[in-house]
């Protein structure tokens, strides 16, 4: 399943392309008006969306389904649909429309979702992490131990590529001075190639903890390690097709789990106030007045 995902998604975007392309072409060249804007509305919103998440990585979380890109997605079907039966307009128009509103319920419901993910077995809240080896942004070996033993936040991300991830990331880096003065370590996780985890800390000069999980041997210890989750075709970039699912696990000073989080949508991700309220409400740092 997670192959036919990885597949879908990089089709999905050059389809996108290719539909509203053709679209604005047709428009332009005096087309249908109805039924190549229906195209347009069944291409266009999700588009540009995806094209400001990938652009500006500023945007760490979205609705779960897009419901207004999916009535827009309607709505442009409807329009293609009543130029060709009352109007008879090219049934090529239809067809894309269909295409593009269909495969657009393909990504919000299905590609988006990890299918009713469940808790990992291989860590609970009450019990230490599991032990794993990770490499630092210096290509020293540390432990789980060793990150742990202060109270820490592990955000395990998917790699630079990954535009909701990088932006989960500069919430955190934003807030930096404010976790640093409370003493908590937050350890950024990755089983992207370490050249990128070096790249990352120089983008980022703020005193975090630079991770790489070669192998996702990491991810592996803790049941979230993702197979074929990488969009296909990048791994000409480097990636490796076994990828982490987002997660992120907050610990005491003792390394024992005191919340963690296993989102369901990749495009849902938890803020850093939760995180906080989380420490406070443990006792693990002091409540603000």
């Amino acid at each position: 399943m997670n192959l036919l995902k990885s597949i879908f998604i990089s089709s999905y975007m050059m389809l996108l392309m290719v539909i509203a392309v053709y679209a604005g072409w047709m428009l332009y060249h005096g087309a249908d008006f109805l039924a190549w804007c229906g195209v347009l509305l069944t291409s266009g919103p999700v588009l540009v969306v995806i094209g400001r998440l990938m652009l500006f990585k500023n945007v760490a979380r979205t609705s779960a389904r897009f419901p207004l890109i999916n009535i827009l997605g309607a709505v442009g079907v409807g329009l293609s649909f009543w130029a060709y039966f009352e109007q008879t307009a090219d049934v090529t128009a239809l067809v894309l429309a269909l295409s593009g509103w269909g495969c657009f319920l393909f990504y919000a419901y299905w590609f988006s979702s990890y299918g009713g993910r469940q808790s990992s077995a291989k860590f609970k809240v009450g019990c230490v992490l599991p032990n794993f080896s990770v490499k630092n942004a210096h290509g020293a070996t540390i432990t789980s131990a060793q990150l742990t033993d202060k109270p820490a936040i592990l955000i395990f991300f998917r790699g630079n590529w990954c535009p909701l991830c990088m932006a989960q990331i500069k919430e955190l880096v934003g807030r930096y001075r404010e976790i640093s003065a409370l003493g908590v370590r937050v350890a950024l996780i990755s089983p992207q190639p370490h050249t990128n985890t070096e790249a990352l800390a120089k983008q980022f000069s703020v005193a975090f903890e630079y991770i790489t999980d070669e192998g996702c041997a990491a991810a592996r210890a803790l049941g979230i390690a993702q197979a074929h989750g990488l969009p296909m075709g990048m791994q000409m970039m480097g990636y490796a097709s076994e990828t982490v699912l987002p997660t992120v696990i907050i610990t005491d000073r003792n390394g024992t789990v005191i919340w963690s989080h296993e989102t369901d949508n990749y495009r849902i991700r938890p803020e850093p106030d939760l995180y906080l309220d989380v420490l406070r409400r443990q006792g693990i740092v002091p409540v603000v007045d």
